[in-house]
């Protein structure tokens, strides 16, 4: 029989479920359950109060804005807060001056996991645009500026620590929170504290929407970027240009000598997609640059294509021409462990078997971009992408929101790995 709608499943009492789906294979934990929908509506206010507050990634005063917010709010559930302002900083191609802020905050409890939930404040709107996204609800869906992307998420982190407390669950031995402001311009002040605070956690979950469908991911794609600039001379192109060194000849030789460098077999991609040379048609080029976009699976075939591609510029067709190629990692792969994969399974089982909700699980990569990444980087244990709400329409003018039936799913799904993971009950 075709599964009943979140928002039905919701409504109805545990008792009903059972008879309306036949015989379960485990019952969902009524006081968890009774409490995580009782939790909605005070979600739906702090959602609110973080979409009412504007935080693009280059809007630093409105990131800071929104992390003292953030801070307060943690400080008065009992955790040990700070907010961090970066100061190891990876400059990419294209990060400001100034990058936003961090949370940080560490609850205590009485066991001896140790436990991560991450989510991002920033969002990729400028100042102003708040009054075409204000927060609304209508029906089951609820929309405003950034609330897919990531804000949904930060409200669910939010909103667990009370939950845990409501229900008397002090198992994990330390619960961190790291929420940072940097995340849509590829986190370059907050990637250093996400990787060092990951490698010291049993599991870290990612609090990224879920999609249209609600599915974990378990894998992501690595984004990078080459920018190869070359120095010639410049000269008169009629009277003497031989006295010149063309650099949009060097330029043209070094991009044909890199145009087959990917393997798509094995998920590794590298094109070219901008150029720039010259000043005036009757003049050689002095300077000519170009920039690649770059996609990888693993993290090792990014090391490989950078050094690939050094190797590849010594070989020049004018050997007066001067040559530099700068890759960035924007952000790694995702790639999952044994861990990952057996943490991903317990809450599979907990959505399919206790709530009836269907779940799927991503083992492949399907796109790029997420701060689990840098979580993953030197983790022993696993990390999980797609704790966040079911939502649509991240980075738009005016269509973006949430699935309202998902955050009582969500927030018990989290309460319980957190309670499993803790007790040793994942396996």
């Amino acid at each position: 029989m075709p599964l009943p709608s979140t928002r039905a499943l919701f409504r109805a009492t545990p008792l009903i479920l059972a008879m309306a789906l036949g015989a379960a294979h485990a019952a969902p934990q009524s006081k968890l359950l009774e409490l995580a929908k009782k939790e909605q509506q005070p979600y739906l206010d702090t959602l609110r109060d973080l979409v009412h507050i504007e935080s693009g990634s280059k809007d630093v005063a409105g990131v800071k804005k929104i992390a003292e917010y953030i801070a307060a709010k943690l400080k008065a559930q009992g955790a040990k807060v700070e907010v961090i302002t970066p100061t190891d900083i990876y400059r990419l191609d294209d990060t400001p001056e100034q990058v936003g802020p961090m949370v940080h905050a560490e609850f205590k409890g009485k066991g001896a996991s140790r436990i991560m939930l991450i989510a991002h404040m920033d969002t990729v709107y400028l100042p102003g645009m708040l009054k075409d996204q204000p927060f609304r609800v209508e029906g089951d869906k609820a929309y405003g500026l950034g609330i897919a992307d990531d804000k949904q998420g930060v409200a669910l982190i939010l909103h667990i620590a009370p939950l845990l407390k409501k229900l008397g669950i002090e198992d994990f031995g330390t619960l961190t929170v790291l929420i940072n402001g940097d995340e849509e311009i590829s986190s370059p002040g907050a990637r250093s504290t996400i990787t060092k605070l990951g490698a010291e956690q049993d599991a870290v979950f990612s609090f990224e929407g879920g999609g249209t469908d609600g599915g974990l991911r378990l894998a992501t794609s690595g984004i990078g970027s080459a920018y190869l600039k070359v120095q010639g001379k410049a000269s008169h192109a009629g009277a003497k240009p031989e006295d010149g060194v063309n650099a949009l000849y060097e330029l043209s030789h070094q991009l044909l000598q890199m145009k087959d460098m990917s393997k798509p077999e094995d998920g590794l991609k590298l094109n070219w997609t901008v150029s720039k040379a010259g000043t005036n048609r009757n003049v050689i080029p002095a300077e000519a640059t170009a920039q690649a976009d770059a996609r990888a699976l693993r993290v090792a075939d990014f090391t490989a294509l950078e050094k690939a591609m050094q190797d590849k510029i010594g070989n020049k067709l004018l050997p007066a021409s001067k040559v530099e190629l700068k890759f960035e990692v924007r952000r790694p792969p995702l790639e999952a462990n044994d861990t990952a994969r057996k943490l991903a399974a317990h809450a599979q089982g907990i959505y399919d078997q206790e709530l009836k909700l269907p779940m799927k699980v991503m083992n492949k990569a399907t796109g790029g971009g997420t701060d689990a990444a840098f979580a993953a980087l030197k983790a022993k244990g696993g990390v999980i992408e797609g704790f966040g709400l079911s939502g649509y329409g991240a980075h738009s003018n005016d269509a973006e929101y949430v699935h309202i039936d998902t955050i009582a799913p969500r927030l018990y799904l989290t309460a319980r790995m957190i309670q499993d993971l803790s007790r040793g009950q994942i396996k």
